[in-house]
């Protein structure tokens, strides 16, 4: 009679917890209680159009669905001073709480590690990384008008190559290559983006453009590729892009002495298409977006996106890259200086493009 009377209560007590668990809410999701019903805005560097743009639009049609709580994703166009303006707009002035994206430009790693430019005022140590897009390799090219085929010929005549703002690598890169491998380009710098450099060649403003990543070359503008509107000249990065196996890599141009800073800048170029948010985001919120971030590029529905507008996807986590960023930013200082000295354009070596706010009339030839 007492083991019926034990199972009898047993059976009650299972049946009134059931109820209360059918009754007592599920245990709350702080970053989904916080992301639902948001919207977060993307900051874009550039304005519309371009590498920078095509891949932020890219991401933000996807990672919004993997973000708990779905917020929606609003791409916002923010261009200015090479990618200066904003990251100083998601460093100063952004909300510091998740609701900012960014894909931060790639030369401002290397402008904070060298202190090149004082309109610059974010630290992006502080930033919270969330992954990176593409690794791809930065091409400097010329126009199949111009008379420079070749890395050679480059060192030989002089090129005019159009550029973009101080803090852009399409400005370091090109003097770089003038300071420490003896090329005669002439950077036409002030144009506002990317297109603009583009248009500027098609027009024979300019001879060439003084980089952009291939991957960008092959999605935004394949017939370039394809009809050899231009011509590689040299590549930076830690590998040569898999198409172009006859193009130097700067690390393999410079004399043994001058092989630190060439590996310096290889380490730049990985950053690539870096994803961050704003500094002072709460940690589980950065976590959830590199979750989501990494989601989003095993997504079938990105992947075919991406494939679509031939967009190279070749991704480092946010952990990495956050690793990256402060290994260059505290590279050994006498690195940091000589390559600061080698990424200083002289004052022969500049030009401003026509009709920029910077003055000039007319780029001479």
């Amino acid at each position: 009679m007492a083991k019926l009377l034990f199972h009898a209560d047993r059976r009650v007590l299972v049946i009134a917890l059931a109820a209360l668990a059918s009754t007592t809410p599920a245990m709350a999701d702080p970053v989904a209680d916080f992301y639902t019903g948001k919207t977060v805005r993307m900051i874009i560097r550039t304005g519309v159009g371009g590498g920078y743009d095509q891949y932020s639009r890219l991401l933000a049609r996807f990672i919004g669905k993997h973000i708990p709580g779905n917020p929606t994703i609003l791409p916002v166009n923010m261009p200015g001073g090479g990618g200066i303006v904003a990251a100083n707009y998601v460093a100063q002035v952004a909300p510091q709480d998740g609701t900012i994206l960014t894909m931060v430009g790639q030369g401002l790693v290397v402008d904070q590690a060298l202190g090149l430019n004082s309109s610059f005022k974010a630290d992006l140590r502080t930033f919270g990384w969330v992954g990176n897009l593409s690794k791809s390799n930065q091409l400097t090219v010329a126009w199949h008008t111009s008379k420079t085929k070749s890395f050679a010929d480059a060192q030989k005549r002089e090129t005019l190559i159009g550029s973009t703002g101080a803090g852009s690598i399409s400005t370091q890169l090109p003097a770089f290559y003038n300071n420490v491998l003896g090329t005669k380009f002439k950077i036409v710098v002030g144009y506002p983006d990317g297109r603009d450099v583009d248009l500027a060649m098609e027009r024979g403003e300019v001879e060439g453009r003084g980089t952009n990543p291939w991957a960008s070359y092959r999605a935004n503008s394949p017939r370039y590729v394809s009809d050899k509107l231009i011509v590689p000249l040299i590549q930076a990065g830690l590998t040569k892009e898999a198409d172009l196996p006859d193009v130097p890599l700067i690390i393999d141009l410079v004399k043994p002495e001058e092989r630190p800073l060439a590996t310096f800048m290889a380490k730049a170029v990985s950053v690539g298409r870096p994803i961050a948010t704003t500094p002072g985001t709460p940690p589980e919120r950065l976590a959830a977006l590199r979750r989501a971030f990494d989601a989003t590029l095993k997504d079938p529905e990105f992947i075919e996106a991406a494939a679509a507008q031939r967009a190279e996807i070749d991704t480092m986590t946010g952990v990495e890259l956050e690793a990256t960023v402060r290994d260059l930013i505290g590279a050994p200082p006498e690195i940091r200086e000589r390559v600061k000295i080698a990424l200083q354009p002289k004052d022969r070596d500049l030009v401003t493009a026509p009709g920029s706010d910077k003055g000039a009339t007319k780029a001479e030839k």
